[in-house]
C-alpha cells in the first residue's frame, strides 16, 4: 500500500512537472500573424526598422499636426498593433502623431520567443529611436499596456520622453506568474511559481532578476500616469500601488473602477480619453 502511494505521488509530481514544462513552452511561443493594411479611417503609413540585434519590427506611423506631439503605443502580450487602434484614432483626432508597433515575436515583427519584456524592450528602444528620427521636433509620449508597459520601463530609454502612461503593468515576473497560477489553480498554485521561473534562462536566456520593471522604474524620470483596473486579478491593485510608490515624481495613479485586466480604453472610452488627453496635453503641448 505504501509503495503504491509513493508511486502515485511520483507519478503526480512527474505529471505536474510535464504540465509546467508544456506551459513554459506554450507561453513563450511567438504570436506571429498577418496584420495587413491600416484601416481606411486612419491615415497610417507602414514602417519597418531594426533593433540593435537586427530584428525587423513592423508598425504604422500616423503623422499629425506639427508641434502637437507624438505618442508611441505599445500593446499587450499575445496581441499586435491593432489592439491600440482605438487609442490611435482618438489621439489622431486630437492632432497627435502616433506610432503603433508590433512588439518582437508579435504580429508581423520578427522574433522566435516571447521573453516577457526582455527582447521586447529592445523593440521599444528601436521604436523610440525611429520616432525621434522621423519627428525630431516633436515632444514624445508613450502609452504601454501590460507587457508593453513593462517593456518600456525595462528599455531604460535614451530618447527624452515627456509623458508616459503605464497601464496594468506587472511589478516583477515573479508576481506575474504567481498571480496567474493563483487565478487558475487557487492559492496553492503560487507554490508552483519557481517551476515556471527556472525555465526562463533555459528557454529564453534571461533571468527573473532581469524582468522586474518595478526595480527600473525609479530611473524613469518622466511624468507618469499609472493606470489599473480595480478588479484586475492578473496584477492586483496592491501591486499597482507598489509600482506607484516606487515611481519618481511627478506621478499620478488612476484606478479604473470595475475594470479587470482588460483594454482600459475599450472598457470606458469617454473616461479614458478625457483622462489621457488631459495628461498628454499638459506635458506634450504646454509651453516650457
Amino acid at each position: 500500500m505504501q509503495r503504491r502511494r509513493i508511486l502515485a505521488a511520483l507519478a503526480a509530481a512527474f505529471l505536474c512537472l510535464a504540465v509546467l514544462l508544456g506551459a513554459g513552452e506554450v507561453l513563450s511561443q511567438p504570436h506571429h500573424r498577418p496584420v495587413g493594411a491600416a484601416p481606411d479611417d486612419l491615415p497610417a503609413s507602414p514602417v519597418r526598422f531594426d533593433t540593435v540585434t537586427g530584428q525587423s519590427l513592423a508598425g504604422w506611423l500616423v503623422r499629425g499636426d506639427a508641434g502637437a506631439g507624438a505618442v508611441l503605443l505599445l500593446h499587450g502580450i499575445g496581441a499586435d498593433r491593432r489592439q491600440m487602434l482605438g487609442r490611435a484614432r482618438f489621439l489622431h483626432r486630437l492632432g497627435y502623431s502616433v506610432l503603433l508597433i508590433d512588439l518582437p515575436a508579435h504580429g508581423e515583427s520578427a522574433g522566435d520567443r516571447v521573453t516577457f519584456g526582455w527582447n521586447e524592450s529592445q523593440g521599444v528602444a528601436a521604436a523610440l529611436d525611429y520616432l525621434s528620427d522621423a519627428l525630431p521636433d516633436e515632444k514624445i509620449g508613450v502609452i504601454g499596456a501590460s507587457l508593453g508597459a513593462a517593456s518600456l520601463v525595462l528599455s531604460l530609454p535614451d530618447v527624452s520622453l515627456e509623458a508616459v502612461v503605464l497601464e496594468s503593468m506587472f511589478p516583477t515576473i515573479e508576481d506575474a506568474v504567481s498571480d496567474r497560477l493563483a487565478m487558475y489553480l487557487g492559492p496553492a498554485g503560487r507554490w508552483l511559481t519557481p517551476l515556471l521561473l527556472w525555465q526562463l534562462p533555459v528557454r529564453l536566456g534571461v533571468s527573473a532578476d532581469q524582468l522586474r520593471p518595478i526595480a527600473d522604474l525609479p530611473s524613469l524620470h518622466v511624468p507618469l500616469l499609472i493606470a489599473a483596473g480595480s478588479e484586475d486579478r492578473h496584477t492586483p491593485l496592491a501591486e499597482t500601488r507598489r509600482i506607484y510608490a516606487a515611481a519618481d515624481d511627478p506621478k499620478a495613479l488612476w484606478v479604473v473602477d470595475g475594470a479587470a485586466h482588460v483594454d482600459l480604453h475599450a472598457f470606458d472610452p469617454p473616461a479614458y480619453e478625457a483622462r489621457i488627453s488631459a495628461f498628454l496635453a499638459k506635458h506634450l503641448r504646454d509651453s516650457d
